[in-house]
């Protein structure tokens, strides 16, 4: 079965500001399936815009910037 976008349910979600871009946070559940926790990466360009990047890994000081993100978005969880 492909993927269905409209079945993809967003139920929660924050960002936060970087000094190079913004991290989000978010909860989704698909077709009325268990809830998950996405985070994602937004990087600046040389035009100041923001673009999709790669999460991969994270400095102190924006791990200090997700973590009360990411316990509000466990209580969306339960």
């Amino acid at each position: 079965m492909p993927y269905d976008s409209s079945l993809d349910q967003q139920l929660f979600t924050k960002s936060c500001e970087t000094d190079n871009g913004r991290l989000s946070v978010s909860v989704y559940s698909y077709n009325n399936g268990p809830k998950k926790i996405q985070i994602s990466r937004e990087s600046r360009d040389q035009q100041d815009n923001l673009k999709f990047a790669k999460l991969g890994r994270v400095s102190k000081s924006e791990m200090q910037c997700l973590l009360p993100i990411i316990q509000e978005a466990l209580s969306k969880i339960d």
